[in-house]
């Protein structure tokens, strides 16, 4: 999968100080809690040892991981997106047509999305309806607790 991920620059560059955290102070310290299991004794019985070793391979996987997303980041910055239509990093204020309560969205990369700060992953069922419309246009977005239905009030970056 060669998607490419796209990040604000603050989220690019805090990936790339946990990817260095994990890879320096991480491995230094799976390292020592191994060397340590090892010296209680026979390892075939050694849950220490063993809890030890799954934790290096946790740790291996999520630098990997975060490893993938960074080569694969474009690190974009909303200034340099037209703010005509909802795209990717654009503020959108909506209307939700059956209580008339309003709602602003920032639309981010899946990566970026914090639910409590509401940045929504444009992968997101609401990210998906809400991309590309512009303001006065009705989204009609089918979520698990049933249909939406979200004006377009006003678009910002």
């Amino acid at each position: 999968m060669s998607d490419v991920v796209y990040l604000t620059k603050e989220k690019f560059i805090e990936l790339e100080a946990n990817l260095r955290e994990m890879k320096i102070n991480g491995r230094k310290t799976v390292a020592a809690k191994i060397a340590e299991a090892r010296g209680h004794g026979d390892l075939s019985e050694n849950a220490e040892y063993d809890a030890a070793r799954e934790e290096q391979r946790h740790l291996e996987y999520r630098i990997a991981k975060l490893e993938e997303t960074l080569s694969k980041s474009r690190v974009i910055e909303s200034k340099d997106l037209p703010n005509d239509k909802v795209y990717i990093l654009t503020k959108v204020t909506v209307k939700d047509q059956k209580t008339g309560k309003k709602i602003e969205y920032q639309l981010v990369s899946p990566e970026e999305a914090d639910y409590d700060q509401n940045k929504i992953s444009t992968t997101s069922p609401i990210g998906k309806g809400l991309m590309g419309k512009k303001v006065g246009e009705i989204a009609e977005i089918t979520v698990p607790a049933g249909m939406l239905k979200y004006e377009v009030v006003e678009i910002s970056r």
